[in-house]
């Protein structure tokens, strides 16, 4: 049994099944249906014309948003198996993400000095999905010399937040949406947090460029994802540095610490675009991580299908990252070694301060004394039974320890010295800090 700290919740018995008030929910939605109250349309033109007449604004910033857009919710409608509560989440996150696009192009337009934002030596952490990036990433943000992007400034980021933005109206909205994800997909907190003033990942930056693994997490669109590798991503990062632009031009302070598994498959565009970032590359044996991911997606995606099926999910989470794996080993060969930092997990479990000290000193960084101090508090305060245990096995999701090997061989060679200090832990009982540490 792989297991992670905390209240002792066995996700094989329970954190699978939906909750009652959502197979009631999608209950009633197929009686409307067949009444004929159909839930909403699932068609890119149709969202297109509702979020130009929800914001009264009609410039995308070029046509860029097209082919994914469509492909994307071709695959909703196609792949997903979305039910009724399903389709109405869908529609309402993409309408959200148009009307973001929209009305951060027009206000960039009628702003001048965002274009003019300098994005400097940022810092990237990477890895396959839960191999400790997310805690390094909430405790660098501690670092006033650093910021992140926080949830509640990317889910309303208009206007941009200012420099003392602390008891913003838009922090306890935002926690309060948060909340219904609790009650969609019951368990999820125990797997990875979630609030209003945590780091909020990248793929959530890049949603609005229609190119992002954000949807790839939430619904099961196979056929988009393995579209989304062979595409050109510079629009996503272009993007992506647009919405970095526009949250720093009323609060220009420290270097940005960015944080997304999905970086890993993209290094190239990446780097195109930050020449200067400084990468951070988590690892973690990918039975262990890939186990854990496939909880994480299934308890997501659980949430809008009633068709998911953990034995499915496992085999297609493995594929990909294998392929994810690959393309980032080769891209990473293609520039400066120096800017890529290794780390294990197994260390980030057993000191995480320790290796922040690790990335500072690589990177020619500073780490103050009291943004120490900033840190470590912050893993008191973030105690691991908070949110309860995340329990899962691998077979759950129909993967084997025998297959490692053939699908990541060149992964498990090339990274050997930070994936053997994993196994001392073994791959049945990951023990973990005081912190719940049940992210990436």
């Amino acid at each position: 049994m792989v297991s992670e700290p905390g209240r002792g919740v066995d996700a094989d018995r329970a954190g699978f099944r939906q909750a009652f008030y959502i197979r009631a929910l999608n209950g009633l939605g197929r009686a409307l249906q067949s009444s004929g109250v159909a839930a909403p349309e699932l068609d890119a033109d149709a969202l297109c014309a509702r979020a130009r007449r929800r914001t009264g604004l009609s410039d995308w910033g070029g046509d860029d948003i097209a082919a994914p857009l469509h492909r994307l919710v071709d695959a909703l409608r196609e792949e997903a198996g979305l039910s009724q509560v399903g389709r109405i989440a869908a529609y309402l996150n993409l309408l959200d993400h148009l009307s973001v696009r929209l009305r951060l192009v027009d206000y960039r337009a009628r702003r001048p000095e965002v274009a003019r934002q300098r994005i400097e030596r940022p810092l990237f952490i990477v890895g396959l999905p839960r191999t400790g990036t997310t805690i390094l990433y909430e405790l660098i943000a501690q670092d006033p010399a650093f910021r992140a992007p926080l949830s509640w400034e990317v889910a309303r980021p208009l206007p941009p937040p200012g420099v003392d933005a602390a008891a913003d109206p838009r922090i306890r909205g935002t926690d309060r949406l948060l909340g219904l994800l609790e009650k969609l997909a019951p368990g999820f907190r125990r797997i990875h947090p979630v609030g209003a003033r945590l780091p909020q990942e990248c793929v959530y930056l890049m949603a609005s460029s229609f190119l992002s693994e954000q949807y790839a997490y939430m619904y099961n669109v196979p056929g988009y994802r393995d579209w989304l590798l062979r595409q050109d991503m510079a629009p996503a990062y272009r993007w992506h540095a647009a919405f970095l632009q526009h949250l720093q031009v009323d609060s220009p302070r420290g270097h940005w610490v960015l944080k997304t598994p999905a970086h890993l498959a993209h290094l190239d565009a990446l780097l195109h675009c930050y020449p200067d970032a400084a990468v951070v590359w988590t690892h973690r044996r990918p039975l262990q991580a890939l186990a854990s991911f496939s909880s994480l997606t299934t308890t997501l995606r659980g949430a809008f299908s009633d068709g998911v099926d953990p034995l499915r999910v496992g085999p297609g989470e493995w594929d990909y990252h294998a392929a994810v794996v690959g393309r980032g080993m080769a891209a990473r060969q293609k520039f400066d070694q120096a800017q890529f930092l290794d780390v294990a997990f197994a260390d980030i479990c057993a000191d995480p301060v320790a290796v922040v000290r690790e990335i500072y000193s690589h990177f020619s960084l500073t780490l103050g004394a009291a943004a120490e101090r900033r840190m470590r508090a912050y893993l008191a305060g973030h105690p691991r039974n908070r949110f309860g245990v995340h329990r899962y096995t691998a077979r759950s999701f129909g993967l084997e320890a025998a297959a490692e090997q053939a699908q990541f061989g060149a992964y498990l060679e090339r990274f050997d010295p930070w994936l053997a200090a994993g196994q001392a832990h073994g791959a049945t009982d990951v023990q973990k800090p005081s912190r719940n540490l049940t992210s990436d």
